[in-house]
């Protein structure tokens, strides 16, 4: 029987990825996402779910936030919907993490990497394909790193597409990928042919207690309600700002015609030579009014 649990939830991600009880897999996906200089050894998770706590307040936010033995901050958070402003919450998180470690007078040299990798089951670069990217503070002109002390990674989920058959000849990234992607619909005992490993295991552990423990089962529904509740009020609010938009356009447009109809009627009347429709229509609204009100003004003039 498939394990029925979706890692790609926010509570499920936060207990297979962000528990004191399951570090080793924290630092495995960690090591497999960036491949740093230094892998890390050892990490501390520094706000793990407190016992049975799931008020309302304490699930607001389910990211994992964890230091390793030199300093490093590490931020991993789930992402199922595009939340306007996201690039910019990521980086003001991203800092927040950096500028957190000293207060004022404490030496610079003491700051350490805030690292943060944001997982997406959506496009937030839709023109590419790519599905992981990384962004440091690095020169305009010549590519020159200035510093990776803060660093932000990107993970597109729809971007990922590796089949069955191929995983296994995959990277440990990759295989973290597929693991998010389809382990909800696989058996436990699958999942281990496909994805062999301690920490894969260990990962495919926690859904399958998450699965099986009546009450951690319930919070995990209450969290797909509340996520489709919100996603559905994200795509609602899109499409009456669509709605409006397209409202606004369409009477500027018959705004935009009444007055270069007009204004093409009183130069036929004048004289004058006739604005051609593609002149007028890169002409903005504001002055086609001005431009109405003076041929009035000269047809009444002639008039008098």
């Amino acid at each position: 029987m498939p394990i029925g649990i979706d890692p790609k939830v926010d509570f499920a991600f936060k207990l297979v990825f962000g528990s004191p009880e399951h570090t080793r897999v924290t630092i495995h996906f960690l090591n497999a996402i960036l491949n740093l200089k230094h892998p890390i050894v050892w990490v501390e998770i520094l706000n793990p779910i407190q016992g049975k706590d799931r008020s309302e307040e304490k699930m607001i936010a389910l990211d994992v936030l964890a230091r390793d033995s030199h300093g490093r901050l590490f931020n991993i958070e789930m992402q199922t919907s595009l939340s306007m402003g996201l690039k910019q919450r990521l980086t003001y998180y991203c800092c927040l993490n950096y500028v957190r470690q000293i207060g004022h007078g404490d030496d610079y040299r003491k700051l350490r990497p805030a690292i943060s990798i944001c997982v997406l089951d959506c496009l937030l670069f839709p023109k590419s394909d790519v599905f992981h990217r990384s962004f440091r503070l690095s020169c305009d002109q010549d590519s020159v790193v200035l510093t990776d002390d803060v660093q932000i990674h990107t993970i597109e989920l729809p971007n990922f597409r590796r089949t069955a058959e191929e995983i296994s000849q995959c990277s440990d990234k990759e295989k973290w990928l597929y693991f998010l992607l389809n382990a909800e619909f696989l058996e436990a005992a699958e999942i281990s042919a496909l994805l062999p490993g301690a920490e894969y295991e260990e990962a495919t552990g926690v859904l399958a207690m998450v699965s099986q423990t009546p009450e951690e089962r319930q919070f995990y529904e209450d969290r797909v309600k509340f996520l489709r509740d919100q996603n559905a009020q994200i795509q609602q609010a899109r499409f009456e700002g669509m709605e409006e938009g397209l409202e606004q356009g369409l009477e500027k447009g018959i705004e935009r015609g009444t007055l270069s109809g007009k204004i093409q009627l009183l130069q036929q009347l004048l004289g004058d030579s006739e604005s051609s429709l593609s002149d007028l229509n890169d002409t903005s609204i504001a002055e086609l009014s001005v431009q109405l009100q003076d041929l009035q003004n000269r047809l009444r003039t002639r008039d008098v």
